[in-house]
């Protein structure tokens, strides 16, 4: 059979971007409510500009000393993130000492409160909308490969530029992989760009050499490259200005990033700032682990699944897997072992996952899937061998 060549392409960013700035700095402030109260209600917005932050949101807390308290630290929990990610001056893209922080804190509405507040203590969704999981196995951790190698870039010039052995690395970046396959099957890396800050007057060849053999040779060998294999480093020229001196961030904005890289659909709600009764998170997190678990169980090779729900209500309105011709049992007995199997209401997906913890900074820079965070329930596929008995 003659299978179709074909490139597929995905990007990740830094935790310096200024999109991902603004996603830690959303997801801090709901930690900060969560690490009180764990059943608070947190829907923070964040934008970064030059030499501004401003938080916002509505939120609602059973006691309002935690609404006021989290509020008033709210300016230093943005500057320390700031710090944390590397940020120390406007030279480098914005002073976490100097910069203008404005918090407008608002309360959540009272019908939205009501409507999802269900007899017998159970949950309706946050909001309605349809979400997406998926999972594949280009990688160990059932991973797109475009997208996962696309973060380790980005996650290893973090990891250089922190520990100082290359000191001329700046906090904002981004990576894009272009792998090609042949029919399902990966053939190689095409096209690696890295869009990497760095110190002023550098020489964009040295720049290109360091990155290729600090960044590139150890992730990508030879064996994974095509035959016309071509990097890019800094494609535009010398990336001087960056962080928020350079652009601004939104909370939100890298939900491709934030998922599979393109490589499934998505449902367009974005993660960071939402507390878990959002099913724009929890219900994409559950669909992931499903997903993930059908794949461990090997009963396909790249499985879909889509939820969809009412705002309100707590069942969703619909469930579809689609495995792509890969799976080893009908689609449709996929659907039914799993409506058996995993909990698919708002309170049963808190409670398997256990999210009403302050876990969710750490997902909000590299991907808040395919990480072997021990935070991250939705990455288990402890449900595996249920799976596969239950399929025959």
């Amino acid at each position: 059979m003659n299978l179709r060549r074909h490139l597929f392409t995905s990007e990740s960013v830094s935790e310096g971007h200024p999109d991902k700035i603004a996603d830690q700095i959303s997801d801090a402030i709901l930690d900060a409510f969560l690490a009180e109260e764990p059943e608070a209600k947190v829907a923070c917005e964040t934008l970064v500009a030059d030499k501004l932050v401003v938080i916002t949101g509505e939120f609602r807390t059973a006691r309002k000393a935690l609404f006021d308290d989290v509020r008033d630290r709210a300016e230093t929990i943005a500057r320390q993130v700031l710090r944390d990610i590397g940020y120390r001056d406007a030279e480098t893209g914005i002073d976490p000492d100097a910069c203008e922080v404005q918090v407008r804190f608002n309360h959540q509405s009272i019908q939205i409160h009501k409507g999802i507040t269900l007899p017998g203590g159970e949950i309706g969704a946050g909001d309605q909308g349809l979400m997406f999981g998926y999972a594949c196995d280009e990688t160990p951790d059932l991973m797109p490969y475009p997208l996962w190698l696309a973060h380790r870039l980005v996650q290893r010039q973090a990891e250089l530029r922190k520990s100082g052995a290359l000191p001329w690395l700046r906090p904002d970046a981004k990576s894009q992989v272009t792998v090609a396959y042949e029919g399902q099957n990966m053939v190689g890396v095409e096209t690696l760009i890295i869009s990497t800050q760095i110190a002023r007057d550098l020489d964009p060849a040295w720049v290109t050499q360091q990155v290729a053999r600090e960044i590139v040779d150890p992730l990508v060998p030879a064996a994974l490259r095509t035959s016309t294999f071509r990097l890019w480093v800094n494609p535009a020229g010398p990336f001087e200005i960056g962080g928020p001196n350079g652009d601004t961030g939104l909370t939100g904005r890298k939900i491709i990033v934030d998922t599979y890289g393109g490589s499934c659909p998505h449902g367009g709600g974005a993660f960071s700032g939402k507390d878990p009764t959002k099913v724009d998170r929890s219900a994409a997190y559950v669909a992931r682990y499903i997903a993930k678990n059908v794949v461990a169980a090997g009963l396909a090779r790249r499985c879909l699944v889509q939820l969809a729900y009412a705002i309100g209500v707590a069942e969703p309105v619909s469930l579809l897997i689609d495995t792509f011709g890969t799976g080893t049992v009908p689609d449709e007995k996929l659907e039914d072992i799993v409506r058996c199997t995993f909990k698919l209401t708002p309170r049963g997906i808190i409670e398997s996952l256990d999210l009403r913890r302050p876990i969710y900074r750490k997902t909000a820079a590299y991907g808040h899937f395919g990480r072997a965070e021990p935070a991250f329930t939705w990455e288990r596929v402890d449900q595996a061998q249920r799976l596969a008995a239950q399929a025959g």
